[in-house]
């Protein structure tokens, strides 16, 4: 057994930013050094998603508990854990999947293994001295020799599951585009997010925050929100299209209902070629750059027409599609179901599999997107994950809620130490 061996494992059941229960895992090494990680929840969920196991005890947090995950830390997960070399991530992965047995880790949960997964590599990096994001480059990616700093996704209008009462699409999102670096981009989004507020204030509409940090107004159309983020954009000084653009995730799969999308607010009940001429309407009076979710996670016909139809010069990204699942996004890249693809850890359950999707979709000129979920903690592994292989792109909500703002001041913290020595990723 060397230093960097694991030696003791725990467990805890901490509140993420919904009041609901997660895991945080503890992970300490025979030099004591200790990794901590906590994983996040989503809200609106793919059904081919990694397994989230829950208790079910409706007597307590209305059956949302993860004493049962906590147990499986402590036996099985454990003791086939001890011993092992931390850097060696795939052996860790591995062993933690062959326990499981299941394809969606339905035995141990993915909420389970990932905690330990992430926890396991926060420690290595400790145990050999450097930043998680130096030490994830050269575990996985050693080739890439620059540094890209994400262009954030800021989701300041909130709609759909992320808030009820709001419009029935989930995410109106700004993207600040034409930055001299990642810090000059987070004042921009937080600019229009202020004058977002103003603009909200003198309509007296009501300025209440959703899920992930943007507002949620009542609006009787999803042209009002796209109408409203280019005025917040203008009045914050910038030029929509060119400084800033848009970005939309409708997470269409919430909205699908018998073969057609419904949009309740605007009484409408669309087929997906319908659906898909809404979205080119909107991309023609608005600055949309991005499109993710448009479609529902299994209509992979239409997926591809929508590609075909606006894909040269719109980002199509899938996200409920893909699940950070190997298999469905090469479906996706032999079917040119997309060309992006949303990198959510929590719908695969390990690090070493997250990986393996980041670097197949980079290999098929995909553009790649590392997402939080809706339900949070203020856990930042993702803004190192999103640096150390260079994704270009970063969505983790509104300048708003710590659980939020957490994962930006790590990137502030990041392109502090890198010291020159990196640059801010140029969208295409």
């Amino acid at each position: 057994m060397n230093d960097s061996s694991i030696k003791r494992i725990y467990a805890h059941e901490i509140l993420d930013s919904r009041g609901n229960p997660t895991l945080l895992a503890r992970v300490v090494l025979t030099n004591d050094i200790i990794g901590e990680a906590s994983v996040p929840s989503g809200a609106s969920t793919g059904t081919h998603e990694a397994y989230e196991l829950r208790d079910g005890d409706e007597r307590r947090y209305n059956g949302k508990g993860v004493l049962r995950a906590m147990k499986l830390v402590d036996y099985p997960i454990a003791p086939k854990l001890y011993g092992l070399d931390v850097c060696d991530q795939r052996l860790i992965d591995d062993t933690m999947i062959k326990l499981d047995g299941t394809p969606q880790k339905k035995e141990l949960g993915a909420n389970t293994i990932l905690a330990l997964s992430l926890a396991c590599a926060r420690a290595a990096a400790q145990s050999l001295d450097k930043p998680l994001y130096e030490y994830l480059r050269k575990a996985f990616w050693p080739d890439k020799t620059d540094w890209i700093m994400p262009v954030p996704q800021m989701n300041v209008l909130n709609g759909g599951k992320h808030a009820p009462g709001s419009v029935d699409m989930q995410e109106f999102m700004i993207m600040p585009i034409r930055a001299s670096s990642f810090a000059d981009a987070l004042r921009m989004g937080a600019e229009v997010y202020n004058a977002l507020k103003t603009l909200l204030s003198n309509k007296g509409l009501p300025m209440g925050v959703g899920d992930e940090g943007g507002f949620m107004p009542k609006l009787t159309s999803h042209a009002e929100a796209l109408s409203l983020l280019t005025t917040a954009i203008q009045k914050a000084g910038y030029h929509p299209g060119t400084d800033i653009v848009l970005a939309l995730d409708p997470a269409a799969s919430e909205l699908y209902r018998d073969g057609k999308y419904e949009l309740p607010i605007e009484k409408k009940s669309l087929t997906a070629d319908e659906l898909i001429e809404l979205y080119a309407s909107w991309i023609a009076e608005f600055p949309i750059r991005s499109i993710e979710d448009g479609l529902a996670e299994d209509d992979w016909d239409s997926f591809k027409k929508m590609t075909q139809r606006i894909g040269d010069h719109v980002q199509i990204v899938g996200d409920d599609l893909f699940v950070t699942n190997a298999e469905r996004l090469q479906k996706g890249i032999e079917q040119k179901s997309a060309n992006a693809i949303l990198v959510k850890p929590n719908q695969i359950g390990t690090l070493s599999e997250t990986v393996d999707v980041i670097t197949k979709a980079q290999q098929a000129g995909f553009a790649t997107i590392i997402s939080h979920r809706s339900g949070e903690t203020e856990d930042a592994f993702i803004a190192d994950l999103a640096v150390a292989c260079n994704a270009g792109q970063i969505k983790t909500g509104a300048p708003c809620r710590s659980e939020r703002v957490a994962k930006y001041n790590r990137l502030l913290m990041i392109e502090q130490e890198l010291s020159g020595m990196s640059s801010y990723s140029s969208f295409k």
